[in-house]
């Protein structure tokens, strides 16, 4: 079927370029063997059928990038025309940083499930001139970057944000032992430490918020309809995920650390001060979230202060506990 849905697209974006005049939909019909084959003349029902499946294979070509006119002629006929000037693309070109820029970020998505996507831009870069030696295969530098993928929602997260989609799932709190269904409008996934975070306006508590990947339990479920809050820039997302991961606090906290353990905390610690039998005194930076970081160095880390903090490290602990 995608076969076949494939060869229709392309059959119709020819007939729309290979034209000089507008062409009605019954002209696109009776000239396109995939439409001449799926409906008979003369049924209603086949009729309507068939302009459905039009207007679908329209938008799809439109989402592609093809541009194609709607064209009123003096009778009032409505035809259908992609002027080749118009849709004409103008010669690709990189300077050697933008080829590297652009070598570095397949190298990034190899172990992703965009994988095959990257790869393939990359061959339709090279045939427009992009150097050889630029891809994920290249041998060239010391370091080979990697964003692991591992939770089945971000693909369809993914594809939610780009559409402006919005979403349903399930996700469970790390201090809660059942998920609850969440209906999210998704702005954008951000990776952060090592976790991949999914920004976005919750519906059901009308504010915004960030829900970590590895917490969302079943299906992405998409839902109709638009978006009604307004999306903010990609700076201001970030800036909200790394708030929400715990960064960006005004305050501070001290910590007890095992000594050899707990690297990410020792990388932000502003003080560190060991204390013997196998313990260091840490000082690091309290923002919001920071409990649930906490939480994943098990017996590890040891909360000092303040008190708050400790209490929901101690909350959440015993929800794990709980299972």
């Amino acid at each position: 079927m995608a076969i076949a849905k494939a060869e229709r697209l392309m059959n119709l974006a020819l007939c729309l370029l290979g034209t000089r005049r507008a062409l009605s939909k019954r002209e696109l019909r009776d000239s396109i063997e995939a439409y001449v084959e799926a409906f008979q003349r003369g049924s209603a029902g086949s009729e309507e059928s068939f302009n459905r499946m039009f207007e679908r294979d329209k938008d799809d070509l439109r989402e592609l990038g093809l541009v194609i006119e709607t064209v009123e002629n003096l009778d009032g006929d409505v035809g259908y025309l992609a002027r080749r000037d118009s849709n004409r693309l103008p010669p690709v070109a990189f300077d050697p940083e933008e080829a590297a820029a652009l070598g570095l970020a397949a190298k990034v998505w190899q172990q992703a499930r965009l994988a095959g996507a990257a790869s393939g831009a990359l061959q339709k870069l090279r045939a427009a001139g992009l150097p050889e030696e630029t891809g994920p295969e290249s041998t060239h530098g010391a370091l080979e970057p990697r964003i692991p993928v591992h939770e089945s929602a971000f693909e369809p997260l993914m594809l939610a944000c780009r559409d402006r989609r919005p979403v349903a799932f399930d996700y469970r709190k790390s201090n809660a032992v059942r998920p609850e269904p969440r209906q999210v409008e998704p702005w954008a996934l951000e990776c952060w430490r090592g976790h991949w975070y999914l920004a976005g306006f919750d519906r059901d508590r009308g504010a915004e918020r960030v829900f970590r990947l590895s917490r969302i339990t079943g299906k992405v479920r998409s839902r109709a309809g638009r978006f009604t809050a307004e999306v903010p820039d990609v700076v201001t997302v970030r800036e909200t995920v790394a708030g929400w991961a715990g960064e960006g606090g005004e305050g501070t906290a001290r910590i007890r650390l095992r000594t050899g353990s707990g690297y990410p905390l020792r990388a932000r610690a502003l003080s560190v001060r060991e204390l013997g039998d196998g313990w260091d005194e840490l000082e690091i930076p309290y923002g919001r979230g920071l409990d649930a970081w906490l939480v994943e160095f098990g017996p590890d880390v040891v909360v000092l202060g303040p008190a708050e903090l400790r209490a929901d490290v101690v909350d959440r602990l015993r929800a794990v506990a709980k299972g």
